[in-house]
């Protein structure tokens, strides 16, 4: 059952099948910054003040905190208010999707949700608050929704008026100018064991660039550059990929090239999309399934159904820390629990079912977007058959030198194989720096030849 609440109209259950205006008038956008969040939040607190106000979130560093640490936990001092578990969950039913009560009956000895209180602590620069002011009155979709124009740098559609636009925010959310990470991916089986993929990655974002405009985004045609090399183990090192992400992708599709150290060739790979299986994931992720949904949105019709208070993964600075060790998060079925914080937030929930004529392993889709954020924090997906088939968690951090609230690792649960992926550790690596301004020419098929035979 989803629970409305708050801004909720007539709109949010339409399905989206051709482009749509999403546009909104001044007075409309006055409210950003007023009753709604300069991202478009409801700022306010919930009916029984479970879900506090907001109140611009973390905004400064906790002292002693330096750039390139991993960051600190602000919230050290909370405690766990209560747990829900196998024997409880159902008095929690309103507040949890179908996947978390999925795990909770598949792993009903083990799997388990430490709730502590809710703090809305997802913020970003005010250029981007400002940015998201002036894209509210001029942001459309194009074409069916494969794309967008009149925005840049901050969200698109804060008042979104279907689902489509809603998944645009998540795709496009704040995540700093740059980023250069090193971290990993394990594989976990039903015992326990697990071999890390590790990964060096860059990721260059120019719809956030501070001089972005939306004429030049749609004239370069670029909305970010990925880039990842594959570091360990031995066998598969120096494999590498590289993405162009389109604007509009009618106009022209996501190019992507691949570097494989056996042929030591560059290779364009245009079916790195949608379901092609995740790289190094074991059959564990769909390529579309990284960062929760990526790409090209055209092979679902997408409707908005409202928002819900759920229990989300959120400020799960412990499961960050640099005193964890692999080995402490990875453990049989599910991460460590213990690790875990999970706290009561408002997300809108957007349903994405398979277009007739179209082929994904996923029939439906269910995405949990944090209001606050537009981050996804939970996606339930579901077989050709409707049956649950993968749930998806991301714990999201802020992270304050940005700042910007993004997840420190994602997870993902296969329901029939009982095993899961986790993507992103990165707790015994070096933090992410978002100071670095790589050039464009460092995101060509040529470069990304030389990153391979390092």
């Amino acid at each position: 059952m989803i629970k409305k609440v708050g801004l909720i109209a007539a709109a949010l259950s339409f399905a989206i099948g051709s482009s749509a205006l999403a546009k909104v008038s001044d007075s409309e956008a006055k409210k950003l910054g007023d009753t709604l969040t300069p991202l478009g939040a409801e700022k306010a607190a919930n009916a029984d003040g479970s879900i506090p106000a907001w109140n611009g979130g973390i905004t400064k560093a906790p002292a002693g905190y330096s750039v390139g640490d991993h960051h600190p936990d602000p919230f050290a001092d909370d405690k766990v208010k209560f747990e829900i578990t196998a024997a409880n969950y159902k008095e929690y039913a309103e507040n949890l999707s179908a996947g978390q009560i999925k795990l909770f009956e598949t792993y009903p000895d083990t799997f388990k949700m430490p709730v502590y209180e809710t703090r809305r602590t997802a913020s970003n620069p005010q250029a981007v608050y400002d940015a998201t002011l002036a894209n509210a009155t001029r942001a459309e979709l194009l074409d069916g929704g494969n794309g967008i124009k009149g925005a840049a740098i901050g969200i698109p559609f804060p008042i979104p008026q279907n689902g489509l636009e809603v998944i645009w925010n998540h795709i496009l959310r704040y995540r700093g100018e740059a980023v250069e990470r090193a971290g990993g991916q394990a594989a976990v089986t039903s015992s326990g064991s697990y071999n890390v993929i590790g990964f060096d990655e860059q990721l260059l974002l120019k719809y956030s660039e501070p001089d972005a405009t939306p004429e030049q985004l749609l004239e370069d045609n670029i909305l970010f550059m990925f880039k990842q090399k594959v570091t360990e183990p031995a066998r598969l090192a120096g494999t590498a990929l590289l993405v162009h992400e389109t604007v509009d992708q009618v106009k022209e599709p996501r190019k992507a090239w691949t570097y494989n150290t056996g042929q030591r060739r560059v290779r364009l790979a245009p079916n790195i999309a949608y379901d092609t299986p995740g790289t190094a994931a074991d059959g564990l992720r769909t390529t579309d399934d990284f960062d929760m949904f990526n790409g090209s949105p055209n092979r679902y019709n997408w409707e908005l159904k409202g928002k819900q208070e759920l229990y989300v993964a959120y400020n799960n600075y412990q499961l960050h820390s640099k005193d964890v060790s692999y080995e402490d998060i990875l453990k049989p079925n599910h991460i460590n629990p213990d690790l875990t914080r999970w706290e009561k937030h408002r997300v809108w929930v957007v349903e994405a079912t398979l277009k007739d004529g179209f082929r994904h392993v996923y029939q439906k889709r269910v995405f949990f977007i944090d209001e606050d954020s537009w981050q996804i924090q939970v996606a339930d997906m579901y077989d050709n058959r409707g049956e649950l088939y993968r749930v998806a968690f991301a714990y999201g951090i802020n992270y304050y030198e940005v700042p910007t609230h993004w997840s420190t690792l994602d997870v993902y649960h296969d329901l029939n194989s009982r095993r899961y992926l986790a993507i992103g550790l990165d707790n015994e690596e070096k933090m992410y720096d978002f100071s670095i301004r790589p050039r464009e020419v460092e995101f060509t098929p040529q470069a990304l030849r030389r990153e391979g035979m390092r």
